[in-house]
Order: C-alpha cells, then sequence, then structure tokens
C-alpha cells in the first residue's frame, strides 16, 4: 500500500500495554509516527515503555487505578504533545466516554465515533439495530431494566440453558452460562461484577443458548466517505471459558458462497450507522448453516494477524490512513486471500487447575524465529497479576490448513517459556488433535475433550523425570560439573523430587564416563550427558540423541524438553510433609494472587464440600474458591476490597467429623 501521508497528527499516544502496544508502535515508526506509551507503576520496565519514544506513568496497579483512568490519559497526551491516540483492544478500547473525551480534547481518537461505539459497542443497542435491519439474532433480553427480579423473571421466559453477557465488554469477561434457574442469581452477580471492574459498566443482556455453534468473525474497514469492505472471515470456536485460544482464517466450516452472506450483512450493518475504522461482527453458525448476530467489537481485535497473514494487509496501517481522513486505498473486489493462517494465544495459567491465571517471573524465554511472534516478554520479566493473562500470539501461514497448523505446531514445540506456568502444551494438544486437525472443532471442543487435552504423557514424564534427576545432581550449586568427573563410590545416588508437584524418587548410578543409569522406583533409563551450554542441555536417552532447555534456581529446576515445560523442585534435603497441603487440614488457601471481591459465608456458617466461600478477581477474571471440606467457617481471614498473595489462608473450616467428636 502506497500513500501520500497528509495526515492531521504526528505523535500517537497508545492508550494501551504489553504486546499490543509494541504492535502499534512498530506500525507507527515504520510510518513515520512518534509514540508516546502509557504505564501503570507494575508496567515501569515494561518493553513498551521502553520501545514508545516517550512514556508518562499513570497510575497504580490496578486498570481502575491506571489504564481506565480517562483524565490520565488525556493529560498524558497533553503532557507528551501527542496529537493522536490508539486505544488497542482491551481497557477503554471500546468506551464512548474514552472516545468523546479526546474528540473533545482535539485529539484524534483511532477508531470509530463515540456515536458508533454506543451504537454497536454496547451489546444491546446492536442487537437492537440487528434486528431492526433484519439480520438474524439470538432471542434473549436487552431491555434497560437492569433489577434482579426483571433479569430473574426474562431468565425464566427465555428458559435455560442461557448465556449472561455484559453490554459492553467481550473477551468472556462477563459471560456466564447458567443451566438452571438455581444458578442464576449467584452466576448474575458474578458476571455484573467482573464486568463492572473489567469495563466499569455492570449492565448485562441475557441470550439462549445455542448448543455447540462455531464462532464466526468477520473482518471489517470503512473510511468516513461511505466505502466499507470486509475482508473475509476467522474462526474463533476454540474457547476455554467463553475466551478464544485458537483462532484461524479461512474458516474451514465457511465457503465462498456463506463468505459473501456474511460479509455483505457485516457491510451493510457498518454502512448503516456511518462506521469508521476496523471493527468485527460476530456471529454463531450452527450445524445446519444458519448463523445469528452476538455483537460487533468496535476495535481491532486480538487475532488480527491470521487475516493480515492470509490477506498481505497491515491493519494498524489501515486504521492510521482511515484516522487520517484517507479513503480506503481498495475496493471489495480487490481484497484477495492467501493460503490458511492460525493464531494460539500462549497464556500465562495452569490448564490443569482450571486455567487458572499465574503471575511471577519468567525466567527463561525463546520464541521460534520461523512463526510470527506478538509479544513484549523477556528473560526475567515479571507478569503482574492485574491485567489480561495473554503474554504471547504465535501466528503460522501456509499454503493450506494442515500446512499452517503442522508449522504452528512445530514452532510452539521450540518456544521456551519458563518460570510462570503457561497453557503451552495444552495448545499442543489442541492442535495434534484429531478433530481440531479435521477442521470439526466448535466451541464445545474444549469441553468435550478436556481430558485428552490436559492428560500427561506418561512416557514422556518418565523419560523427563530420569533427565531432571541427572540435571539435579548435575548442576548442584546452579552450575554444571566438570565433565568426565567420576563419583567416589558406585553406591546409587538418591534423589527425591517433585515433578510437576508429583513425588519422584531416584538412584542414579554412574556406570561410564558421563554415562548414568536412573532407577525410577523399577523402572530404569539410561542416559548419556553429552553437555550443558548455556541454558540448553544435550544428552542421549536410551539411545536417542535429544536437547532439553533448563534453568536451576536454588533447589528449583525448570525444564523445558519435547515442548513440555516442567517444574521440578529438589526435596532430597528437605523433610517430607506431614499433611497435606490441598485443604485437608480445612485451610482454604488463594491459589493466586488476586482481588477479594466477594465473601460468600460468614464465621459460624455450616458449609458443604465444593460450596463457594470467597471469589478473588486475577487478570480481569473472577475465581471461585470453595470448602475444601464439610463442616463450619471457624474463621475468615479476609475481607471484600483485600489483596492476596498467591497460598495465604483466606478462610478456617473445622471439618465436620471434629465437630461430631466434639459432642
Amino acid at each position: 500500500m502506497t500513500s501520500s501521508f497528509a495526515t492531521p497528527f504526528r505523535k500517537i499516544l497508545v492508550a494501551n500495554r504489553g504486546e499490543i502496544a509494541l504492535r502499534i508502535i512498530r506500525t507507527a515508526r515504520a510510518l513515520g509516527f512518534r509514540t508516546v506509551a502509557v504505564y501503570s507503576t507494575a508496567d515501569a520496565d515494561a518493553r513498551h515503555v521502553r520501545e514508545a519514544d516517550q512514556a508518562v506513568c499513570i497510575g497504580e496497579p490496578l486498570p481502575t487505578q491506571s489504564y481506565l483512568r480517562i483524565p490520565a490519559i488525556v493529560e498524558a497526551a497533553k503532557l507528551s504533545g501527542a496529537d493522536a491516540v490508539h486505544p488497542g483492544y482491551g481497557f477503554l478500547a471500546e468506551n464512548e466516554d474514552f472516545a468523546q473525551t479526546c474528540k473533545d480534547a482535539g485529539l484524534v481518537f483511532i477508531g470509530p465515533s463515540p456515536e458508533a461505539i454506543v451504537s454497536m459497542g454496547n451489546k444491546a443497542g446492536a442487537k437492537a439495530l440487528m434486528t431492526a435491519a433484519g439480520v438474524p439474532c439470538i432471542p434473549g433480553y436487552q431491555g434497560e431494566d437492569q433489577s434482579e427480579d426483571r433479569l430473574a423473571k426474562e431468565a425464566a421466559h427465555i428458559g435455560f440453558p442461557l448465556m449472561i453477557k455484559a453490554t459492553a465488554g467481550g473477551g468472556g469477561r462477563g459471560m456466564r452460562l447458567v443451566s438452571s434457574a438455581k444458578e442464576f442469581a449467584e452466576l448474575l452477580r458474578s458476571a455484573r461484577s467482573e464486568a463492572q471492574s473489567a469495563f466499569g459498566n455492570p449492565e448485562v443482556i441475557l441470550e439462549r443458548a445455542i448448543v455447540e455453534p462455531r464462532h464466526i468473525e468477520i473482518q471489517v474497514f470503512a473510511d468516513r466517505h461511505g466505502h466499507a469492505i470486509h475482508l473475509g472471515e476467522r474462526d474463533c470456536s476454540v474457547q476455554r471459558r467463553h475466551q478464544k485460544v485458537i483462532e484461524e482464517a479461512p474458516s474451514p466450516a465457511v465457503d465462498e458462497a456463506l463468505r459473501a452472506r456474511m460479509g455483505e450483512v457485516a457491510v451493510r450493518a457498518v454502512k448503516a450507522i456511518r462506521y469508521e475504522g476496523a471493527g468485527t461482527l460476530e456471529f454463531l453458525l450452527d450445524r445446519e448453516g444458519s448463523f445469528y448476530f452476538m455483537e460487533m467489537n468496535t476495535r481491532l481485535q486480538v487475532e488480527h494477524p491470521v487475516t493480515e497473514a492470509i490477506t498481505g494487509l497491515d491493519l494498524v496501517a489501515l486504521q492510521l490512513r482511515v484516522a487520517s481522513g484517507e479513503p480506503l486505498p481498495m475496493r471489495q473486489e480487490d481484497v484477495k486471500f492467501n493460503g490458511h493462517a492460525i493464531e494460539v494465544r500462549l497464556c500465562a495459567e495452569d490448564a490443569a487447575r482450571g486455567f487458572i491465571p499465574q503471575s511471577g517471573t519468567m525466567a527463561l524465554w525463546h520464541m521460534p524465529p520461523q512463526l510470527r511472534v506478538e509479544h513484549a516478554m523477556r528473560a526475567g520479566a515479571r507478569i503482574p497479576p492485574f491485567y489480561d493473562s495473554m503474554i504471547a500470539k504465535m501466528i503460522s501461514h501456509g499454503e493450506d490448513r494442515d500446512v499452517a497448523r503442522r508449522k504452528l505446531l512445530a514452532g510452539l514445540e521450540d518456544a521456551v517459556a519458563l518460570g510462570v506456568t503457561t497453557n503451552q502444551a495444552f495448545l499442543q494438544r489442541c492442535l495434534g488433535h484429531e478433530v481440531f486437525a479435521a477442521g470439526g472443532a466448535t466451541t464445545a471442543f474444549v469441553g468435550q475433550h478436556q481430558d485428552a487435552l490436559l492428560a500427561p504423557d506418561a512416557v514422556l514424564q518418565r523419560r523427563a523425570a530420569a533427565i531432571a534427576a541427572v540435571l539435579l545432581y548435575e548442576t548442584l550449586g546452579d552450575r554444571p560439573r566438570p565433565l568426565g568427573r567420576r563419583m567416589t563410590h558406585s553406591l546409587p545416588v538418591s534423589l527425591r523430587f517433585e515433578q510437576d508437584g508429583q513425588p519422584r524418587i531416584a538412584g542414579i548410578v554412574l556406570t561410564g564416563q558421563n554415562h548414568f543409569e536412573v532407577d525410577l522406583q523399577g523402572s530404569n533409563v539410561v542416559i548419556e550427558l553429552d553437555g550443558i551450554v548455556g541454558h540448553t542441555a544435550y544428552f542421549i536417552c536410551d539411545g536417542l540423541f535429544e536437547r532439553a532447555a533448563l534453568h536451576r534456581d536454588g533447589n528449583l529446576l525448570l525444564l523445558h524438553y519435547r515442548g513440555v515445560p516442567m517444574r521440578i523442585e529438589d526435596k532430597t534435603r528437605t523433610a517430607s510433609a506431614r499433611q497435606s497441603d490441598a485443604g485437608g487440614d480445612g485451610k482454604l488457601r488463594a491459589s493466586m494472587n488476586g482481588r477479594v471481591v466477594a465473601v460468600l459465608a460468614a464465621v459460624g456458617d455450616t458449609v458443604e464440600v465444593g460450596q463457594p466461600v470467597v471469589t478473588l478477581e486475577a487478570m480481569k477474571m473472577e475465581h471461585i474458591h470453595a470448602a475444601p471440606l464439610a463442616g463450619r467457617i471457624a474463621a475468615l481471614h479476609v475481607k471484600t476490597g483485600d489483596q492476596v498473595a498467591a497460598s495465604r489462608v483466606v478462610a478456617e473450616i473445622e471439618s465436620a467429623v471434629k465437630q461430631e467428636l466434639a459432642l
């Protein structure tokens, strides 16, 4: 795309953080614009702060204290001399008050008008507009009366199962699937609380739940001269907690005729409201090929790189051109699609524990050069608990879907992210699953195949345990021992360690120069250690030459082997635990760093196993902490609004058995 940029702005403030801030900065700099970053105190050392031309601190770590503070962001623009604002996605990207405040302050808002955001950014308003335009919508309630009684009555009228959705947001936040009437009140409270925290607006709509649909979205672009086009669809059906984790373009379920129909509907919709800029209309596609409008995102999407890959367009550059007043540089017939692209979202979360968000320090970080990877990480970077859990997007492009899938799977296996638990292994299982490989994944994919997607590979775990045992011994004191050294005796050295929380006992015998025989309680593995160079170990395991990435920190060994990150904790010199830390002692512990948003029981209350006691918010999602045993609440150590660290005791429960014995 060539253009003479006679733009009304020259310096862009990016009102966001992390990888999307870097993405915008990259294109802006390539086009000759100066950039300004904003940051919270938790992000003072973040990459987007270092890579912008200037940066301004806008507040404390919580989003409401920084990235959602409209006056602070506008003041930062004035301080730095920025004359345009790019909101990225999330935070204030779909906030009409922010767009209007920028306009009133003389700043160019790189996005749609405040009026368009009101029309389509609000789910309730968008559904009303689409219904009036004859676009099929999901039956539901999107009225102004938001009282609990009215919503409960409407829910009963719609029937169960149904969806609760925040009117102001997306990304799965403020969204709950309600299976029965008895769940409605608590899930409504939780959805509203999450929506208020993420978007500053607790209003919701209710919709009938469509069983096992595909989630298909259409990328649109429009300018102020009345031109609008679509750039095809993206399939975002693979989700967990109603949040996308894999996106691809084109969809394996959409043919040319359906693409044309959905695209025509999307273009007609944006023209009707005189939309300007990038936008995405989201639909549910059922088994019969009927599609239903869900919502419109009046911003750039997280998954925009897959559209860029198959069209050859830079969507951020298009945004800047449209915001400068230029007409779109192409017509619909000029849009061509090339090959297939797939994106995965690498998130700091523990998939095996219900996808609980994780925070901490990334000790080792290396991304594969053969993929496009959007990220803001580096070795030693801190992942704070206050923001979204996504830390990288990995994108592959191939001549067809299977080539793109294989390339992404190989690149994902090569990626090294050690120090904070991620969903890396889970994503590999998804890409390798026969249903996904065949193009058959719906929004039910993760739920239907969760056991297979999360099950550990026993053979891999055994080999990794043997390798870990050798590396624990060889890197004692954080540095490799010289190769060729002999043990002073021929008796086995016994090691006790935990492999991702699972106890292991290993006996190691040196059988030759750098040759080890590892006994894993009856299962023997032979390893020849070839060397440790930097953070890479080279070895022969049962006759196969391989390598693994590692990072040693005291008793902790972080290991990346065959695409799977593992946490190894040396317990050889640590006394065995005498009681379970999983709640058998009646102590309910915080599973993550977070903020208490609800205390659902009181001291003296009787609770059952699994009954919600405390709800924490971390990375803009709510997480219920339930009673680990039946009994009576003996103590509560937190109140609403408290910040808590992972593993802190938040409540104590006296077991029902102890109460009976006392009687």
